[in-house]
């Protein structure tokens, strides 16, 4: 009976001894850091595959929608309003004709990224009509597939009296100016009702040029652009000038007609003061011979 209170203490000795065990488990688990999608362990964050990506249209893209029949007024809001990247060296130039994209829509891509591009809120704006890689001044006619080519250029000489002399003195500038130009003949043959465009440097009008009808002889042509000494200054039978009105179609860009009913014969664009120092300048020339 003595050995009950040994025994009794013993049992709480190995009772507080297992608690105290307990707490120190409990204690140190509480300690060890919880895991979270952030630990290493737990591998890279990774992206979202539903974030939409910004992605750019390119010449595939435009070829794609132009064999599809899209029609070139969607094509060209498209290259103005979405973003894009295109490739428009010469090489790519001439597989987006191939493959059947229109001029328009080309230029659309050339002036993409430009000061020519859309600006937002902005109206589209109307891509230059001049021909695909031709962006020099000078004069250009259309013709049957729709593009624009060079007229031919030759040189002209002014004179009066019969003397070639410089525009510049004085006894040339109180009389008649003639042209006259080597041969009889334009290497370059147009039909009638071909339209025409003038690509003139900045600051100058359409109307400044002068279409004129050469007088043909067996070996030159000739007109005469000057009487009294202003230009279109007067008419009548004795001048060469032919009535036409240029109309604006973009910046530096006139367009005309040629008549139907033109008489067969040898035409000529003059620009603004073509005639230099020595008394030579260019005309655009061109035959009429139907």
């Amino acid at each position: 009976m003595r050995r009950a209170p040994r025994l009794t203490l013993i049992c709480l000795f190995l009772h507080a001894t297992l608690i105290l065990a307990g707490s120190t488990v409990a204690f140190a688990q509480d300690e060890t850091p919880a895991t979270s999608a952030t630990d290493s362990n737990a591998g890279p964050l990774q992206s979202n595959p539903d974030v939409a990506r910004v992605r750019h249209i390119d010449n595939d893209t435009i070829i794609r929608m132009a064999k599809a029949g899209l029609d070139d007024n969607i094509l060209i809001q498209t290259i103005q309003l979405q973003p894009g990247r295109y490739d428009t060296a010469p090489d790519d130039l001439i597989a987006l004709k191939n493959a059947g994209v229109s001029q328009r829509v080309i230029a659309a891509m050339q002036a993409h990224g430009t000061e020519l591009e859309i600006r937002p809120n902005a109206k589209p704006v109307e891509p230059s009509p001049l021909a695909i890689g031709i962006d020099d001044i000078g004069v250009y006619y259309k013709n049957k597939n729709g593009e624009w080519i060079p007229l031919q250029n030759e040189r002209v000489f002014f004179k009066s009296g019969g003397e070639v002399k410089s525009i510049l003195t004085h006894g040339i500038v109180n009389k008649d100016m003639n042209g006259h130009l080597d041969g009889p003949k334009s290497p370059l043959v147009l039909p009638t009702g071909v339209e025409i465009l003038i690509y003139a440097p900045l600051g100058t009008e359409g109307t400044e040029y002068d279409f004129l009808r050469f007088r043909e002889h067996s070996d030159n042509r000739e007109f005469r652009v000057l009487t009294g000494g202003v230009f279109h200054s007067q008419s009548g039978a004795d001048r060469d000038e032919i009535e036409f009105d240029p109309k604006k179609i973009a910046p530096q860009m006139f367009t005309f007609t040629v008549p139907v009913d033109i008489q067969k014969g040898e035409y000529g664009v003059l620009p603004p003061a073509s005639a230099g120092m020595q008394g030579t300048g260019k005309i655009f020339t061109f035959s009429i011979v139907e």
